[in-house]
């Protein structure tokens, strides 16, 4: 087993809380992992991206090569279309269609879509009103972690025990909150993939 995935967004959007998520969970199931992360200017609205790699088998590089990622989780849209250069043939794009507009010259929203849908292997969801839909509009981070989870190669049930994990400590309120966020975002590409 093998994934190579690659979290992109800006700061303040939770791509390390995902990625913890997906972390916590590959432990759980006994899976080797390699992290790496970006920091854009280590700001809020600066470029964020993560490389997660997990495998059975031991792994030797933190990064990904161009064209080899299984997966990109953006939760801003022009941000997943920055990363397609390293997705492969058959690999998903899942992301967030609500812009984080943090530049002047951001393109519009249409010509955005337009690029997204022209992928073939794409899921792109309103993480935002889904979250707001399931009890926190902070939650949508964890929609996007539940929209990508059909093609992550971990059980969901260890997704959900990530997710105890991470937010445990912060209330059972907002580990159900989360959980119901995860679930929504799981729905949805179910419906629509």
């Amino acid at each position: 087993m093998k994934s190579d995935i690659i979290l992109g967004g800006v700061g303040g959007q939770g791509i390390l809380s995902i990625a913890a998520a997906i972390g916590l969970a590959a432990l759980k199931n006994n899976l080797h992992l390699k992290q790496s992360e970006v920091h854009g200017m280590s700001q809020r609205g600066g470029d964020v991206q993560s490389h997660l790699r997990i495998s059975s088998k031991p792994i030797a590089s933190d990064l990904i090569p161009k064209g080899k990622a299984d997966l990109i989780i953006s939760v801003e849209p022009m941000e997943g279309l920055r990363y397609l250069p390293f997705l492969s043939k058959d690999g998903w794009l899942v992301t967030n269609i609500t812009p984080f507009n943090n530049i002047a010259d951001y393109p519009s929203i249409e010509d955005l879509l337009k690029q997204i849908k022209a992928f073939p292997n794409h899921i792109a969801i309103d993480a935002d009103a889904i979250a707001k839909a399931a009890g926190s509009s902070r939650s949508s981070n964890i929609v996007m972690l539940g929209a990508a989870s059909p093609f992550i190669d971990i059980p969901y049930e260890r997704l959900e025990d990530g997710i105890r994990q991470l937010f445990g400590k912060k209330g059972d309120e907002l580990v159900n909150t989360n959980l119901k966020a995860l679930k929504a975002g799981r729905e949805f590409t179910e419906k629509n993939r």
